[in-house]
C-alpha cells in the first residue's frame, strides 16, 4: 500500500479554524487527521504542502515510525509547533488507514483497551458575561448536558498580575460555579500561562477552598523552573498542577519530568507528532507517577484520536471536550464519535479512528479570518472574527 495524495481542508468557525488532512492510498483506503493550529492555519498549510511531496507521497502508511522520524529529523531544523502539528496530521491519518485495512479500532493496535469508558470534562461552556450569576447558570447548563467535570478560565484578560478588584471578581466567579454544580462535580481551573509565579501562587491559595481538581498552566511554558517554584508553593494546598499543551517535543518534557514540576501532563496529540509519540510520552510520565490528560481544543477527529489514546493508556486521567458547546456543524464535519453520557464517553468504534469525513460540509464552512487572543477582553465568548 502506498500513499498517493494528501489533501488539506479547512473548516472555519467564529473562533478557530480546523485543519483536516485526507490521506489517500493506491488501495482505495483514505485516512483523516485534524488539528487546530491557533492563529497559524496558513503556516501549517504551507508546511504540509512542502513536506507531503518530500516525505509522504509514495510511502507505506503502515510504516508510521519511519515516516515520523523522517519528517522530524531530515529537515535538520528544530521541530516546533508547526512541524509537530503537520507530522501529527499525517500520522493520525496513517493510523486511520491502518485500522481500516485491518478492520480494527486504533486503540486495539496501540495495545488494547485498559478501561471500558473514558472520563470527560467540558470546556467552552462559559461564553457569557463575566458575572457570578451568568457563570452560575452556564455551569448548570453544562451539567445538564451530562458533564460531571467543568474547566474554565475565570481570569479575564489577566497577564502576570491583576488588580485587587479583579482578583475578587475571579474568586466570586469560581465560588458561583462551585455553588451551581455542588460538591460532587469537578471544577478545573485554567490559568492559560497568564501569571508570574507570585500571582499564580496567590490565586491558587485564594481558589483552593473551592476544591478544584487542578490548576492548569499557572505560568508561561518557556521557564519550567518558574513552574517548579509554583509547584513547591501549591503542593501544601493539595491541588495538583497540570501543564504541557505548549510543549511539542519529548525534549521539552525532559526538564519538566526531571524537575517533577507538575502532577498531570497535558500533551496535545495533534501538536505532539501524533498518537505514537504521545503514547510513548505517557509511558515515560508513568515512571514519575504522573497522570495524562490530553489537551484537546480540536474538532471530532482530534477528539477521536484522544479517545483512542485514552482507551489504551493506563495513566490516563480525563479528556477535554469543546464540541458540545460550539457550532453544531463542527461535530457534523466528521461524525461517528460517541456522546458524553453521565460524564463519560464510551470507547470509540472502529475500524480506524471511527469517524467519516464530510468534505461537502467542510467546504460549506470555509476558513475564517480570525485572531483568537486569550489576553483580549471577552476572549472567553469565543468570537474571534476579524472586523474589516
Amino acid at each position: 500500500m502506498k500513499i498517493t495524495n494528501v489533501t488539506p481542508l479547512v473548516l472555519g468557525t467564529p473562533w478557530r479554524n480546523l485543519t483536516f488532512v485526507k490521506v489517500e492510498t493506491d488501495e482505495g483506503i483514505s485516512g483523516v487527521g485534524e488539528a487546530r493550529a491557533l492563529n497559524r492555519t496558513e503556516a501549517l498549510q504551507g508546511y504540509l504542502n512542502e513536506t507531503a511531496r518530500r516525505y509522504v507521497l509514495g510511502r507505506d502508511p503502515f510504516e508510521i515510525e519511519a515516516l515520523v522520524q523522517r519528517m522530524a529529523r531530515h529537515d535538520f531544523g528544530r521541530a516546533g509547533e508547526i512541524v509537530m502539528t503537520g507530522i501529527a496530521l499525517i500520522e493520525l491519518a496513517c493510523w486511520d488507514i491502518m485500522g481500516q485495512a485491518l478492520g480494527q479500532p486504533v486503540y486495539r493496535l496501540l495495545g488494547g483497551a485498559v478501561r471500558d469508558k473514558i472520563k470527560a470534562y467540558a470546556n467552552g461552556w462559559y461564553k457569557v458575561e463575566r458575572t457570578p450569576a451568568e457563570f452560575h447558570d452556564a455551569a448548570q447548563r453544562a451539567v445538564a448536558k451530562g458533564y460531571r467535570a467543568l474547566k474554565f478560565d475565570p481570569f479575564g484578560a489577566g497577564f502576570y498580575e491583576m488588580e485587587r478588584v479583579e482578583k475578587l471578581q475571579v474568586v466570586a466567579l469560581v465560588e458561583a460555579v462551585r455553588d451551581a454544580v455542588g460538591p460532587e462535580v469537578e471544577i478545573l481551573i485554567e490559568m492559560h500561562g497568564r501569571f508570574n509565579p507570585v500571582t499564580a501562587i496567590e490565586m491558587a491559595r485564594e481558589l483552593a477552598p473551592f476544591s478544584p481538581s487542578w490548576f492548569e498552566e499557572p505560568v508561561p511554558p518557556e521557564n519550567l523552573r518558574a513552574l517548579k517554584k509554583v509547584a513547591d508553593a501549591v503542593a501544601p494546598l493539595g491541588v495538583p498542577l497540570a501543564t504541557g499543551e505548549r510543549l511539542h517535543t519529548p525534549y521539552e518534557y525532559r526538564e519538566l519530568f526531571e524537575l517533577q514540576a507538575c502532577d498531570i501532563i497535558q500533551p496535545d496529540i495533534t501538536h505532539f507528532g501524533g498518537l505514537l509519540n504521545t503514547k510513548k510520552l505517557a509511558a515515560w510520565a508513568d515512571a514519575y507517577y504522573m497522570l495524562v490528560a490530553p489537551h484537546n481544543v480540536g474538532g471530532p477527529v482530534s477528539t477521536a484520536a484522544a479517545l483512542h489514546l485514552a482507551a489504551c493508556t493506563p495513566n490516563f486521567k480525563i479528556q477535554e471536550h469543546f464540541n458540545d458547546f460550539d457550532d453544531a456543524y463542527v461535530k457534523e464535519s466528521a461524525p461517528g464519535l460517541p456522546e458524553v453520557i453521565d460524564g463519560y464517553f464510551a470507547l470509540p468504534k472502529g475500524p480506524g479512528l471511527g469517524v467519516t469525513l464530510n468534505e461537502d460540509l467542510i467546504r460549506a464552512h470555509p476558513q475564517q479570518e480570525v485572531h483568537f487572543n486569550l489576553f483580549a477582553d471577552d476572549w472567553h465568548k469565543r468570537d474571534a472574527s476579524v472586523k474589516k
